[in-house]
């Protein structure tokens, strides 16, 4: 599962590849810098997931004492610092451009970086754009660049399912091994 779940995420990334370089249209404001976000919000996504997938675990450990879903928690966190690393990274490249600075001291960004808060892009009004697919009432952007952003989501969330089946499987052994 875990080889399949690995070519999956393989070709994944290389289909949103191919679709956010080639298939999807270059934005009118921003022009090329905005494909940067093919790779900023899937990876926030996934840190996103990765976080609900800890608080999730970690419940099911405190009730249960289940050391499968322990270890599905440290496995999670791991990776969703990962990922978050990846979108503050991401998105400081694209705010260089866009912004005229790397970094600001902006609500959003701060506590996505100091306490890894969940859905913060609805608590403040900020520099930072407001969401575009998950808003309420229907996605702002044209087709293509929606189907780019959605495949690169997908590809990213293989790659996270991966890389936690990996260290969990990494942490089952070494827990054996111990033992």
């Amino acid at each position: 599962m875990t080889r399949l779940l690995g070519w999956l995420a393989a070709l994944g990334l290389a289909a949103g590849a191919i679709m956010g370089f080639a298939i999807a249209p270059r934005e009118a404001t921003q022009g090329n810098v905005q494909r940067i976000m093919y790779l900023h919000v899937p990876t926030a996504w996934v840190a996103y997931l990765a976080f609900g997938v800890v608080l999730l675990a970690s419940i099911a450990y405190l009730a249960r004492r289940a050391p499968a879903a322990d270890r599905l928690a440290h496995a999670s966190a791991e990776v969703g610092v990962v990922f978050t690393g990846l979108t503050i990274a991401a998105g400081a490249i694209w705010g260089k451009p866009t912004w005229g600075t790397w970094w600001t001291w902006d609500a959003r960004l701060t506590s996505v970086a100091i306490l890894f808060v969940m859905f913060s892009v609805y608590w403040w009004r900020t520099l930072h754009q407001p969401p575009s697919v998950l808003k309420p009432g229907a996605a702002t952007m044209p087709p293509a660049i929606l189907a780019a952003l959605l495949v690169n989501v997908v590809a990213f969330t293989l790659l996270y399912a991966y890389f936690v089946a990996k260290r969990v499987r990494l942490l089952r052994d070494e827990t054996e091994v111990l033992a």
